[in-house]
């Protein structure tokens, strides 16, 4: 089948490339005509495990190509996958202006048939929008179909390659025939391709998302009341985690969520419901409370020195908004970096591979240094921002040479408070005791 996808951003290279891998005949589109040349040149502009292997190979093999030119990349697709940017208005609505606006260029140039698909996270109504953006100069029949994704950053080809649920919404018989076709190969292991009306597919990925940020934040809230009550939050982790009503994802307390999707999600579902006139308190307490969590640590380290910060030096470990991914959008240790300069502290960092993201934010305000324990080196205490593999289990000899002062701060409870203890290391973590080093 002829594919077409617009926008090669982190979704649309994603579905692209894994649309190829069954056999599809992919090309991308973007107005980005640098980066254009360098798809066409099989380097990868973002880093996302697994898809440079698919990636390439489908290059090679003649069935993923890329192009600037919408009219020349539509021709003969069945299908016409919108992978746009929906990025945040000053309100907190998602601004529609990429997806309408390639909906009224699609209007004309579509010469048979096809099947639209809004695979951006999008309001509800927003395929009646767009339908009608492109009816206004279309002069063959269409379909716009709402198929949210679900990919998580790190694991994104699994997600998509093997998907736990695809959710399309669709009035149409005929869009309904073909997007049951083109689903098939992900889905030979029984796993649903469940089919509903549009304005439900597209309430779903925002009710999904917002539900997931909800879970985090409430164990967080659950960890703040372990620090002061004297309990662990580990334990009550554990043991809420194995009832099968609630279960064991998203529930590990740290310092908020970060990401494309979370804050992005919770925020625009808020602002609909604001729009028919629905006070969603929660998801208003769930914003409010992920902000605070974000420098937590912040309000820990100057209680621990005294009230002031300056001229002290602090490593970071992480610097991505989750592990196996460069994607720094929303991450509580940029938050925690404009903190700590803010209030007179020096920074070095290190993270696998989002530095030359963050480079572009802080430039030489900040050390970045080649590895973790570069970072620690002559730093008055660390501060462990994301729970990328290489810090779990680090040479704490090591570590403690390098350190002034035996101090770490951990945003994600990534070690052993009784561990750190017989270490002699100054410890804090989220919802956990501290631990004062010998």
């Amino acid at each position: 089948m002829k594919i077409a996808v617009v926008g090669t951003g982190y979704v649309g290279l994603v579905t692209g490339t894994c649309f190829a891998e069954t056999g599809n005949h992919v090309t991308c589109v973007d107005i980005d005509e640098k980066k254009v040349e360098k798809l066409k040149n099989q380097i990868m502009p973002i880093y996302e495990p697994g898809l440079d292997v698919l990636f390439e190979r489908n290059i090679k093999q003649g069935r993923l190509d890329f192009t600037t030119n919408l009219k020349e990349g539509i021709k003969d697709a069945k299908i016409i996958f919108l992978a746009l940017p929906t990025p945040p208005g000053e309100d907190g609505s998602a601004d529609l202006k990429y997806i309408l606006k390639v909906a009224s260029d699609l209007g004309p140039i579509l010469s048979e048939y096809t099947v639209i698909v809004d695979k951006s996270t999008v309001p509800v109504g927003t395929a009646d929008k767009v339908h009608a953006q492109i009816a206004k100069n279309a002069k063959v029949p269409f379909d716009v179909v709402s198929n949210p994704e679900f990919l998580r950053e790190g694991v994104a080809v699994d997600d998509f390659m093997k998907p736990d649920r695809v959710v399309i919404g669709t009035s149409s018989d005929k869009a309904r025939k073909v997007m049951d076709q083109l689903y098939a190969p992900f889905v030979r292991q029984g796993n649903p391709v469940i089919f509903m009306d549009e304005k439900s597919a597209e309430l779903t990925k925002y009710a999904a998302n917002s539900f997931l940020a909800t879970k985090i934040t409430f164990m967080n809230e659950i960890a703040n009341m372990c620090e002061l009550l004297g309990a662990d939050v580990d334990m009550v982790r554990k043991g809420i985690g194995t009832d099968t009503r609630i279960g064991k994802r998203f529930l590990f307390a740290g310092i908020g969520y970060g990401g494309s999707c979370f804050p992005k999600d919770v925020q625009a579902l808020a602002k609909s419901a604001q729009e028919v006139k629905y006070d969603f308190k929660l998801l208003t307490s769930v914003m409010d409370v992920n902000q605070e969590q974000k420098t937590k640590l912040i309000h820990r380290a100057k209680a621990f020195y005294n009230g002031s910060l300056k001229g002290k030096t602090f490593g970071i470990w992480g610097l991505a908004f989750k592990p196996y991914t460069d994607d720094i959008r929303e991450a509580p240790a940029l938050e925690n970096i404009k903190e700590l300069l803010a209030l007179g502290a020096k920074v070095k960092v290190y993270d696998p591979e989002a530095m030359e993201n963050v480079k572009e934010l802080f430039g030489n305000t900040i050390e970045f240094c080649s590895d973790e324990y570069a970072a620690a080196d002559g730093a008055d205490a660390l501060f462990i921002m994301t729970e990328w593999p290489v810090f779990r289990t680090p040479e704490f000899d090591k570590l403690q040479s390098l350190l002034r002062s035996k101090v770490i701060f951990d945003g994600r409870n990534l070690y052993d408070t009784q561990a750190m203890e017989d270490l002699g290391f100054t410890y804090f973590s989220i919802g956990r005791k501290d631990v004062n080093g010998k």
